[in-house]
């Protein structure tokens, strides 16, 4: 059983898929010197997601606690306590909050998009990064000051390397938390206002399973655990740039806005493009997958970029096509983009819905504007995670919609 660190560092996404050629989709390896199992196929997300097998709690590495989710996040909880915690999250992304949300967003949107034409480029990943922390920022009832949207980026761009962006990040989280720690405490203290409803007041009042208040620094991280993902929407807004541009022939039925093929564009985006490359957690007891042993205290890791581009669940899984999806919702480990299975009790991201909603109607904007695609270089490299074209979407001579709110680009050659 070899050691994997090495090539998981160089290759990326393609790390997992790469074994799994030669090895079969189940086999043990060694990261940091822990023994690994890795899974995919179409059994194996049932088997990851059950909590009798395996669980998350010590399962989330120190770098990934220190700049994605944060200490103490309902990420690392299990059991009742994570149902409870969670709870929390799903009255918060109720869906007339989450109408609200999108509301504000598409605001901001707006809002920006009416000064592109003025603006020689547009750097689509860094305006909508912007966009969405202005809108997730007052509605989740956190002031939106310079360098919010910039930090909340870090924490995402950060989380998976070594690098001098993974350093980054930690400061970015230090900061925010810190910042929010005091908001929190403010509003407890009655200084500070937290709308009802809003996030900051869910996690200013939110009692855990053991009736206890959060402290301070851990409502500070579930805060930035509904407002960091919201963010992260921009890595897929710029993913639907760069589908629209390699398939053009997408952009009038989605400028249409027909609810059903925006729906089933959205979740192609999801499948087809990298953003998380796998998830792991913790063996709870002896037991075998795909005739591989799994020991209690094995880490066990769920490749979902292979999953998501397994023939089996997606034939020709390279294809980018939208009618995958049209007039149907995935099913419950079908599209394991946010997670699987039910949000109420296990692990799914309850901002799933979120990411959806957003992207439905950012995509659809997107596709109304007119613009050209400068010469740039839109690959994608799977050895980044996590990863975006290398130009991050540069967009120029941006117009607003014609009557008809659908208009065409005129794309210039790319690298």
């Amino acid at each position: 059983m070899g050691e994997d660190s090495i090539a998981l560092a160089t290759q990326g996404y393609g790390w997992l898929p790469n074994r799994r050629r030669r090895r079969g989709d189940t086999f043990r390896t060694r990261l940091g010197g822990l023994p690994v199992v890795a899974l995919c196929g179409p059994d194996a997300g049932p088997f990851f997601y059950d909590e009798r097998t395996v669980r998350r709690h010590g399962a989330i590495p120190e770098p990934l606690r220190s700049t994605l989710f944060g200490h103490g996040a309902v990420h690392t909880l299990d059991g009742t306590a994570h149902r409870v915690r969670k709870a929390m999250f799903l009255s918060v992304l109720r869906p007339d909050a989450v109408d609200a949300l999108v509301d504000r967003v598409t605001d901001a949107w707006d809002a920006a998009a009416a000064r592109w034409p003025r603006q020689r480029t547009v750097v689509l990943f860094d305006e909508a990064a912007r966009v969405i922390t202005r809108g997730v920022g007052g509605w989740a009832g956190v002031p939106v000051t310079d360098g919010l949207a910039s930090d909340l980026v870090l924490l995402v761009d950060g989380f998976a390397t070594a690098a001098p962006r993974h350093w980054r990040a930690r400061l970015a989280r230090r900061r925010l938390e810190a910042r929010l720690s005091d908001l929190v405490e403010a509003v407890r203290a009655g200084t500070a206002t937290a709308p009802d409803g809003s996030a900051l007041h869910a996690v200013s009042h939110h009692r855990d399973a053991d009736g206890s208040a959060l402290p301070a620094r851990v409502a500070a991280v579930e805060l930035l655990n509904v407002i960091r993902p919201t963010v992260a929407v921009a890595w897929f807004v710029s993913f639907t740039a760069h589908a629209l541009h390699r398939w053009p022939e997408h952009r009038t039925r989605l400028a249409s806005g027909d609810p059903a093929f925006v729906t089933a564009f959205v979740h192609e985006v999801r499948r087809f493009y990298p953003f998380a490359p796998f998830i792991g957690g913790k063996a709870v007891r002896d037991t075998s997958f795909d005739g591989v042993p799994v020991r209690a205290g094995d880490t066990v890791v769920l490749d979902l970029y292979g999953h998501d581009h397994d023939p089996r669940v997606f034939p020709d899984p390279y294809a980018f096509r939208p009618e995958r999806f049209t007039g149907r919702l995935p099913r419950p480990f079908e599209l394991i983009a946010q997670g699987a299975g039910d949000p109420a009790a296990g692990h799914r991201c309850p901002g799933e819905g979120v990411t959806v909603a957003l992207l439905r109607v950012l995509a659809t904007r997107l596709a109304r504007l007119s613009y050209r695609v400068p010469r740039q270089d839109l690959a994608i490299p799977l050895g980044r995670i996590p990863t975006l074209p290398r130009s991050r979407m540069v967009l120029s001579h941006v117009r607003a919609p014609d009557r008809a709110g659908a208009t065409r680009g005129t794309d210039s050659t790319v690298r």
